[in-house]
């Protein structure tokens, strides 16, 4: 598994006051094409925060099942990437957090179904829907969006970095 760490502040791990998980999955078809969250103006991998005792894959499924309604049955998940972002005063809470996101790789041609997703409703308020685009044009779209959200920036680099990874090993 790749390993990345972002660290913009110069923090070390010394300096962290809270550590959260997530995981996030490329839901891939056969057709070569992923499925993206979008909300806010932001294109995102479905996934979320680890929960008390949650293994990760079991969190990668559950969220991917509460974002886009597809219940992932019998795959054999393993992170592909892990990034870790060491964030100061992380939005504006006066705490150093640790962040760490797994990122596994989802084959299914199962199609997404919001109706039967879970949304919370910070996600209902802003819009959240799911996108499948063709892969050949995931770059552009991400490229597109970054004027939509001032956090875009940071996403889609995150995002271009992530895929990157994946082109890599996706043939091995």
């Amino acid at each position: 598994m790749k390993e990345v760490l972002y660290n913009y502040d110069n923090l070390t791990i010394d300096d962290i006051d809270e550590t959260v998980i997530r995981t996030k999955g490329l839901i891939i078809n056969d057709n070569d094409e992923i499925t993206l969250g979008y909300c806010d103006g932001t294109y995102q991998f479905p996934g979320g925060h680890l929960e008390e005792n949650e293994e990760l894959s079991d969190c990668l499924l559950r969220e991917i099942k509460e974002e886009t309604g597809i219940e992932v049955k019998d795959a054999k998940l393993n992170p592909f990437q892990k990034i870790t972002y060491y964030s100061k005063n992380y939005h504006n809470t006066g705490l150093n957090r640790k962040n760490e996101i797994y990122y596994y790789i989802v084959r299914t041609n199962t199609k997404f179904d919001i109706s039967n997703s879970s949304l919370d409703e910070w996600e209902k308020a802003r819009g959240f829907t799911v996108k499948t685009i063709p892969l050949k044009d995931y770059e552009k779209v991400l490229i597109d969006s970054i004027p939509d959200n001032p956090r875009n920036p940071v996403i889609v680099e995150e995002m271009l970095d992530v895929i990157k990874e994946y082109n890599k090993i996706k043939d091995r």
